[in-house]
Parts: C-alpha cells; structure tokens; sequence
C-alpha cells in the first residue's frame, strides 16, 4: 500500500494524541491512590498503644492507725505509764505532772490517788473537777497528754525476744530491730504475722518484710498498743 506524506503526518499525529492521554489517565489514578492512603480506614483502631505502662505499688498490708492522737482528748484512752500535765486555772497552787503507774492511778494533792487509765483525758477532767468542786474557785481542770508509751511484743526469730515500750509511732520492721534484728539463720522474713486484738477477736496481718530489707517500695505497717510481731523460721527439711 502506498501512503503519501500527508497521511503520513496524520498518522504520527494521532499516535502522538493517543500517548498523552495515556500518560494523563495514569497520573489521574496515582493521584487517587495517594490520596486514599491518606484517609483513615473506618476500621483501623485510633488509639494510641500503650508503651512502658507502670504497675502500682502494691502495699505489703494495709496499714494501720498508729499511735492514739493526744490531741484529741475525746478519743485518746490514757494507760499506764502515760505522763499526765494537770492544771488548775484558778489554783496553781495544785497544778503538777504525773505518771500514771502500772497500778492504773495517779496520786494528787487533797484528794490522794485517782484512777486514771481506761480513762479519755475529757473523763478525767470532769472526775477531778468532782473531786475537788470544794477547793476549786474557778471550776476549771486541763489534762494534757504529755507523753504515751504503749508496750508491744516481738517473739520469734529475733535476737531479743520480748516486750517493747515506744512512746512514738512505731512500725513492725522497727519494733524488730528494737529487739536486736532478725535471726538471719533461722528467720523467715517473708511470712512475719502481726497479732492483734480487735473487737475481742485475734486478727493476723501477714507482712512480707524481705520486700522492705532488699530496698522494694512497700507501705510502713504502723503498730498499736498490745500488737504481738511474730517471726517464722524458715521451713527447712532437715
């Protein structure tokens, strides 16, 4: 077939027309790729994942109310060997410090020995009043709490086993080293029981205490009065 120079042209032309459209249609469907890689997919979770979560610090017991506050005479219950502040406002003549003896009594001027422990500061107040309506020209008696010691007692694997006396809050892990420390070959630091006396009942706290000798966060288990601290030997075979 013969084909002249214009055909020729036509031809090349239409090639030529036929390329460019290609080449628009494949940049149009690029185009609309990238731009549904943008989108979110309706089914792709938006929340972030969690890195490096901390776990709370759980506490080896929970623990307890600690010394009996002295200043709150309405609750506080006084014992032996509290040291009492007693003054009299319109007599102070009478005003004095006292021990409370193992007895349970003080000893006053005028009105010789009074019961004072299982006591609040608040009853003892109003008994002395009583006691010296007749002496007093201002009706007015304060009992201060000046200091409180309160026994607990440590058996077990411990160097001194025995009674303890504190006159400030003191911890479990405390009253131990009072008692001279663990008996390292013996003792089972990850099962040490707390006695204590609530509501005519014996309750045991367990405590691990190795947790708190090898440096590991742990709450402080604070004692009250009477608390018996035992301390297990380790379970052994042989």
């Amino acid at each position: 077939m013969k084909t002249n120079s214009s055909g020729k042209t036509v031809q090349r032309g239409e090639y030529l027309l036929a390329r460019l459209v290609q080449f628009a249609l494949g940049i149009a469907v690029l185009s609309a790729v990238a731009g549904c890689q943008t989108q979110s997919s309706p089914f792709t979770s938006t929340t972030p994942a969690v890195t490096n979560s901390v776990h709370p610090v759980i506490p080896e017991a929970v623990p307890a109310a600690a010394v009996p506050d002295t200043n709150n005479p309405a609750s506080f219950t006084l014992r032996e060997g509290d040291i009492l502040k007693i003054t009299f406002p319109g007599s102070p003549n009478l005003n004095n410090v006292q021990q409370i003896r193992t007895d349970g009594k003080i000893t006053l001027t005028l009105v010789g020995e009074v019961q004072a422990a299982g006591m609040t500061p608040v009853d003892l107040q109003k008994k002395l009043m009583d006691l010296y309506a007749s002496q007093l020209t201002s009706k007015e008696v304060m009992v201060e709490v000046q200091s409180s010691s309160f026994p607990v007692y440590v058996t077990g694997s411990v160097l001194r086993p025995g009674k303890i006396s504190s006159n400030h809050p003191i911890t479990a892990l405390e009253a131990i080293m009072e008692a001279g420390g663990f008996d390292y070959t013996k003792a089972d630091l990850k099962d040490v029981t707390v006695i204590r006396q609530e509501g005519g009942q014996a309750k045991n706290y367990k405590l691990n205490l190795k947790r708190t000798m090898e440096g590991k966060a742990s709450e402080p288990f604070y004692l009250k009065p009477d608390d018996i601290i035992y301390v297990p030997e380790k379970f052994s075979w042989f």
